[in-house]
């Protein structure tokens, strides 16, 4: 079975990717806000992590730095949902373990079916 971490301060956007996402062969698990991201993705090792680029505590590229820098961490593929637009922004993912860079409001079936290729 396949873990996926869902970070999201908007309760609403981590219902939605959790419902898209739901499938038997997954174990979703999910926090509100980026240290927890942090805390959690170093415990449980999940095989991908849907990562907001806006959180509290930490933001999503700060999440992203802190997992790479760490060698047990530094391969976990991330996805980055986010509203920020800013070129130099999407630039910035070039650098870090993140596979996918998606704008949101995000288009559920086409999250749905980069998670699968992801994993599989």
């Amino acid at each position: 079975m396949k873990t996926i971490l869902i970070a999201d301060d908007e309760k609403d956007i981590r219902m939605l990717v959790y419902i898209t996402l739901e499938d038997p062969g997954y174990r979703i698990i999910e926090t509100s806000d980026g240290k927890s991201a942090l805390d959690m993705a170093r415990k449980e090792r999940p095989d991908l992590l849907v990562l907001d680029r806006m959180m509290p505590r930490m933001n999503g590229l700060e999440v992203a730095d802190a997992l790479q820098k760490d060698p047990f961490t530094a391969d976990i593929p991330i996805i980055m949902l986010t509203a920020v637009r800013e070129a130099g922004d999407i630039k910035l993912t070039t650098y870090r373990s993140i596979l996918l860079y998606m704008l949101k409001p995000f288009n559920p079936l086409e999250l749905r079916e980069n998670v699968r290729a992801i994993l599989e």
